[in-house]
Parts: structure tokens; C-alpha cells; sequence
């Protein structure tokens, strides 16, 4: 049990506004900071409803943790390592140029299973040492993951090939993210002076994105085609912050954990909007000998337009209406392109085949468009491995693949000077994929497997092609 006679003062900060509330003889002085980035005048104006004090921008909690992988099992048991190779339907987006090596029309389905596991900070102490009451009694941050399992439709195409052309049309889920998130009990501040709790808050976020698109490719020699093709992007994302009160304004709920009680909320930051857009993707495929080929591929992100909403809850004041508006912005997000190159050798009985990509993306783009300027993402090298053995005397043709690549740390992350910032949004890991698959080859039909398996993403890959 805590007592009301706490020594030294008690400060209770919630992530802007600032007042002050005496309980015996400890003083919490609250200050709350709002986390979007262009309507800080708004927000100052916001802040005066409580206090004189000035509000300043918080960072949103949006997790990255959608990759840029090509489609197929095939390819996903490559490693990702494919665009040199791009033989079969999925070249349509993996590389078009691939798309002239096809002999017959093919048709390319694709279902995947995905598994995310995206850590969050759960509560703990952002700076200083644990007062030792209530909650407050770790040293250090406590972490958690949101955990979620996905099932999509992932790829679907069909391909009609014409002797020096092949052209193309497709479907690929590039995206679906589901997040969620709970953080209380954060505390900083000095240990025998003012302890500081930032707010508590529950994080949503869902995103998704979906390409049409229709690609083609010609041969413009023996050994070199080129390719290219139109995308049309259909992006959905919304991701929301709601802060709480502690459940009352005791010290013990100052100190203890919080039931996020609706009647207790402060108020909300969401992110949200549908949109369309075009872009564009080129590819190249030389094959400088009967064993050797060397691709490349450069594809342009979508531009989404975002609109960004503050509104109160029951618990800011009484002078203001539970769900009214109090901030609005809009911006437009570009996310990033990628220029994928790579090299593959295939052994002349077609046993082997070893393949190598590099990937850039430059994920600094989704930032430098959205205006915030205290936070930081980095742009990435992925490397790509892997291989491939085919019985090709088997009936049906059997083959192994195996695969790893790197996948650098893309996580958003505050570069803000406050220890409650930093903590909300630290920076991530890079993590290095594992990947398996196999296939089974008829006469007119492939089916394939792949699993693809690192520390915070798995996916199993299921994917058929019918030739005809």
C-alpha cells in the first residue's frame, strides 16, 4: 500500500499540457505531449484548455515490418534471390524481362501464411532508477511483442508468351500488417526527486497494400531483353494512440497498473487513409553465357495521401466534447522505390543453379515526405542467397532449394533529446532470414513450397503454376 506522505515530489508526466495536483505532500506535475508532427500551433492553442503551458510533437508508433520480397514459393526458397533468374509467371513483378523466357502461357497462384512478431516497449524505466513503488520497480525498459498470424491470396497472374514478347497481367499483395500494442507504467525522472510516468497508451495499426498491374518484355537480342510494366497501388492504413488516466487519482493507481477505463481517456492521435496511385517497373535480363545471367530491376513506390486527426477524449475536460476534432492535417507519404541487381549461374545439366541479389530501398523517403523531423529510418542493403538442385532425371522433376539473406533494420525511431520519446520508438535489429522450399514439376503443372524463417517474421509459401 502507498502512502499519501510519498517523500520528495511525485511528477506524473503523460505524454504537452501541464498542471498540477497535490496529493498529501507529494506534487505531480503533469504534462501531456501529442504525437504528430505538423499542427504544433494547434496543439499549443490545445494545451491552454489545461494549462499556459506549450505542447510538442510526439512521435506515432508505425511499425515496418513489410518487406519487398518478390512473389512465390519458388522464390522465396531462393532467398529471394530471383531476379536474375525470373523463369516462370511471378517475373511479371519479380523482373518482366524474365517474362520471355516462357514457351507456353502460364497461369500463377500464390497463397501465403505469415506470422509477425513486433516488439513494443511495455513499460519500465526510461531514464533513472526505480522509485520502488508500485509498478515502478524495474531497472530498465520491459518489452512485449504483438503477435499476429496472417492468410492471404498473395499472387495471382497470367502470362501469354509470343516467340521475341511476353506480356502479362498480375495481382501481389505487397503488404498486410496487423499491430497492436499496450505501454504503461513508463517512468523517468530522478529517483529521489520527481518521478515521471508517461502516459499510458494502447497502439493499433492496420496496413495493406495491393498491386495490379500488366508487365511485358521483348528481346531486343539473342542475350539481352528488356521488360516493362505499369502498377496500380491500392493502399489502406490506419494506426491509432489512445491515452489514458490512470484508472483514479490516487496514488496507488499513480503508481499501479492501468485498466485503460474508457471514462479515463485523454484522447487520441489516428492515422488513416485509402488511396490509389501508379508507378512503374523496369527490368533487364543478359545473359552473357549458356550458364550465366545477370538481371536488374528498379520499381517505384506508391504516393499515399494521409490525413492525421486529434480528438478528445472523456477524460481531457469538461469544457471540451468526448470525440470532437481538436487537430487536422493532411500530408502525402512516398514509400520507397527498389533497385534489385543481380547474378545467377546455372549448372550445364541444369542440376544447379546458384543465384545472387542485392536490393536498396530507401525507406528515408517515408519521412522525409511526412514532415517529421524527430525521427530517423534507415535506407537498407538487403543481400540475397540461394540455390537450387533439381533431380532432372525424376518423374515427375523434383527440386531443393535454400536459401538466407540479410534484412536490415528498418524500424522508425525517435531522435529525440527525451528519454520517454527514445524509449516509445528505439531502434530496431537487423535480422537474417533463413529460407527452404522445394517443388514437384508435371508436365503442365508446378506446385511449390517455401518457408521463410527469422526472429520476427515467418512465412510459408504455397504456389502452383499451370501451363497450357
Amino acid at each position: 500500500m502507498l502512502s499519501s506522505r510519498a517523500r520528495g515530489p511525485l511528477c506524473m508526466a503523460r505524454n504537452g499540457w501541464q498542471g498540477t495536483l497535490y496529493v498529501g505532500e507529494a506534487t505531480m506535475a503533469t504534462r501531456v505531449e501529442w504525437p504528430i508532427g505538423r499542427t504544433t500551433v494547434l496543439l499549443a492553442l490545445l494545451g491552454g484548455l489545461l494549462a499556459p503551458a506549450g505542447a510538442r510533437a510526439q512521435e506515432p508508433i508505425v511499425p515496418l515490418q513489410f518487406s519487398f520480397s518478390d512473389p512465390g514459393a519458388r522464390s522465396m526458397g531462393f532467398g529471394g534471390a530471383f531476379v536474375a533468374l525470373a523463369d516462370d509467371a511471378t517475373a511479371a513483378f519479380a523482373n518482366p524481362a524474365g517474362l520471355v523466357q516462357l514457351v507456353r502461357p502460364e497461369v500463377s497462384v500464390e497463397g501465403r501464411h505469415w506470422s509477425f512478431s513486433t516488439p513494443f516497449t511495455l513499460g519500465g524505466r526510461a531514464e533513472g532508477l526505480p522509485s520502488g513503488y508500485g509498478i515502478d520497480n524495474v531497472v530498465g525498459l520491459r518489452t512485449a511483442t504483438s503477435d499476429t498470424s496472417l492468410n492471404t491470396l498473395s499472387f495471382l497472374s497470367v502470362a501469354y508468351p509470343g516467340g521475341r514478347w511476353s506480356v502479362a497481367v498480375f495481382r501481389h499483395e505487397l503488404a498486410n500488417l496487423e499491430f497492436a500494442s499496450e505501454t504503461q507504467g513508463l517512468f523517468s525522472g530522478g529517483t529521489d526527486c520527481c518521478q515521471i510516468r508517461a502516459f499510458d497508451q494502447r497502439v493499433t495499426t492496420d496496413l495493406k497494400f495491393v498491386s495490379y498491374g500488366v508487365s511485358g518484355a521483348y528481346r531486343l537480342h539473342e542475350r539481352f531483353v528488356a521488360g516493362f510494366g505499369v502498377i496500380h497501388y491500392r493502399t489502406s492504413m490506419s494506426a491509432q494512440a489512445t491515452v489514458f488516466y490512470p484508472d483514479d487519482d490516487s496514488l496507488e493507481s499513480l503508481f499501479g497498473p492501468t485498466s485503460y477505463l474508457p471514462e479515463r481517456a485523454v484522447g487520441s492521435q489516428t492515422f488513416f487513409g485509402e488511396d490509389t496511385d501508379w508507378g512503374v517497373i523496369g527490368g533487364l535480363l543478359w545473359s552473357p553465357s549458356d550458364s550465366w545471367r545477370v538481371g536488374g530491376v528498379f520499381r517505384q513506390g506508391p504516393r499515399v495521401a494521409l490525413s492525421a486527426e486529434i480528438t478528445a477524449g472523456p477524460a481531457l475536460a469538461p469544457e471540451v466534447t468526448p470525440g470532437e476534432v481538436l487537430a487536422r492535417d493532411e500530408s502525402e507519404v512516398q514509400f520507397p522505390w527498389l533497385l534489385g541487381l543481380g547474378v545467377a549461374y546455372r549448372a550445364p545439366d541444369g542440376g544447379l543453379t546458384v543465384g545472387f541479389q542485392w536490393d536498396h530501398i530507401p525507406y528515408s523517403s517515408i519521412l522525409e515526405t511526412a514532415g517529421f523531423d524527430d525521427q530517423a529510418v534507415d535506407d537498407v542493403d538487403e543481400l540475397h542467397l540461394g540455390g537450387e538442385y533439381v533431380f532432372v532425371r525424376a518423374t515427375p522433376v523434383v527440386a531443393l532449394r535454400a536459401g538466407v539473406w540479410l534484412d536490415p533494420d528498418h524500424q522508425i525511431r525517435s531522435t529525440s533529446d527525451e528519454p520517454v520519446s527514445r524509449a516509445l520508438q528505439p531502434p530496431g535489429k537487423d535480422q537474417v532470414h533463413f529460407t527452404f522450399g522445394a517443388g514437384v514439376a508435371f508436365r503442365s503443372f508446378q506446385v511449390d513450397v517455401g518457408v521463410d524463417l527469422a526472429d520476427r517474421v515467418n512465412a510459408f509459401s504455397v504456389s502452383g503454376i499451370y501451363s497450357f
